[in-house]
C-alpha cells in the first residue's frame, strides 16, 4: 500500500513560511504527474489522501462547504479558518491554497483512489477542540469530495494524532479503512508538546538502520474500522545525507521483502511536497521501490492495493 498526505501549504502553514518552504510547495505541481506515470508504468495503486480544502479551485466555492462547527485550538496557529480570509481567489492565481486541478488529474489515473486527510487538516489531540468539532470536519470533506467523485472510504489523521474515541466517529461518518501509527512506541500518537527532539532524532536514525523491526502487519478491526498502519514513512533527499541512502533504500526493500515472505503488509507514506524539491533523486528513489515491487510481485505474487482496497479485501477475503 501507498498512501499521500496531499496537503499543500494547508499541511505546513503552522511550521513553515511560504518564503522558506514554497519551492517545495509550488514543486508539488510538477511532481504530481511525474508520481503518477511512475506508478502507471509500474501498475502500482496509491491513496492520496486529500485535504478537504484542496478540492475547490475557487474561494467562493470553498467558503460554501465550510462547517458551521469549528475547533478552538488553544494554540493559534493550528487554526486554518482565519487564513481564509487571506487566501486568493482562485487556483491560478493562487496555487499554494487550492488544488482542484491536481485532484482531477489524480482522477484521471486508474488504480488511484481519493481518500480524505479531513477537511481542514484537523487536529485530533490539540487542547481545544472536540468530538463535535471532528465529526463537524469529516462531515464537510465527505460532501467537497462527493461533488467530484464517490464518497471518500479512506481516512489518514494529520500529524497522525488520533486515539480511540475518533476512530470511532470516523466509522460513524462512514469510513471504512484508516491509516494509523507504527506499533512501536517511537512512532505513537502524541501531540505537538509531546514530540521529543530525541524521539525525532531515533526515528531519523531507524529510516537507516533496522530499530523498530519491518513493521509489517495485518490489519485490525478496531470501532468498526479497519486500522492499516503505516510501515514506513519515504524521507526525502537530504543532500547532508545523500552518502546515507543506499542504507536507506536497503532499509525500505528489506522491510518490503520480509513482509512479502511472511504474507503480511506493507505500508508506505510520504506528502507530494516531500518531492517538491529535488526532485529527480526523489522519484528515482521511488522508481528503485516501485522496481522492488514488481520483483517481489513476480516472486511472491505480492499485490497493490489502496486502501480501501485492503480494508475491503480485510473484510471479505475472496
Amino acid at each position: 500500500m501507498i498512501s499521500l498526505d496531499f496537503e499543500l501549504v494547508w499541511g505546513v502553514r503552522d511550521t513553515k513560511s511560504l518564503a522558506s518552504y514554497g519551492r517545495n510547495l509550488i514543486g508539488v505541481r510538477d511532481a504530481i504527474p511525474k508520481m503518477l506515470e511512475l506508478f502507471r508504468s509500474h501498475k502500482t495503486c496509491a491513496t492520496w489522501a486529500t485535504v478537504g480544502f484542496l478540492l475547490f479551485d475557487r474561494k467562493k466555492e470553498l467558503l460554501e462547504y465550510l462547517p458551521s462547527l469549528r475547533p478552538s485550538y488553544a494554540r493559534p496557529e493550528f487554526d486554518p479558518y482565519p487564513a481564509l480570509n487571506e487566501i486568493g481567489e482562485d487556483e491560478r492565481t493562487d496555487p499554494y491554497h487550492f488544488g482542484l486541478s491536481l485532484v482531477r488529474r489524480i482522477l484521471d489515473y486508474a488504480g488511484m483512489e481519493l481518500g480524505s486527510h479531513t477537511f481542514s487538516h484537523y487536529y485530533c489531540l490539540e487542547e481545544g477542540q472536540t468530538l463535535a468539532t471532528f465529526r463537524a470536519d469529516l462531515e464537510a470533506a465527505v460532501a467537497a469530495t462527493r461533488r467530484l467523485t464517490t464518497r471518500p472510504v479512506s481516512l489518514v489523521f494529520p500529524r497522525n494524532q488520533h486515539t480511540s474515541k475518533y476512530l470511532r466517529v470516523a466509522a460513524d461518518c462512514g469510513f471504512e479503512g484508516v491509516r494509523t501509527n507504527e506499533r512501536s512506541a517511537l512512532y505513537r500518537a502524541a501531540a505537538h508538546h509531546q514530540e521529543s527532539l530525541l524521539r525525532r532524532y531515533i526515528r531519523l536514525a531507524d529510516a537507516y538502520v533496522d530499530i523498530s523491526g519491518s513493521n509489517s502487519f495485518v490489519p485490525g478491526n478496531t470501532e468498526d474500522v479497519v486500522t492499516l498502519p503505516s510501515s514506513r514513512f519515504l524521507r526525502p533527499f537530504d543532500s547532508r545525507l545523500a552518502m546515507l541512502n543506499p542504507l536507506k533504500l536497503a532499509r525500505i526493500k528489506s522491510a518490503m521483502t520480509e513482509a512479502a515472505r511472511l504474507g503480511e503488509y506493507f505500508h508506505l507514506w510520504w506528502h507530494p511536497h516531500n518531492f517538491g524539491w529535488n526532485m529527480a533523486e526523489n522519484l528515482a528513489f521511488l522508481d528503485d521501490i516501485l522496481r522492488h515491487h514488481v520483483y517481489l510481485r513476480d516472486k511472491y505474487g505480492v499485490k497493490s492495493l489502496t486502501m480501501a482496497d485492503a480494508a475491503r479485501e480485510f473484510r471479505c477475503p475472496a
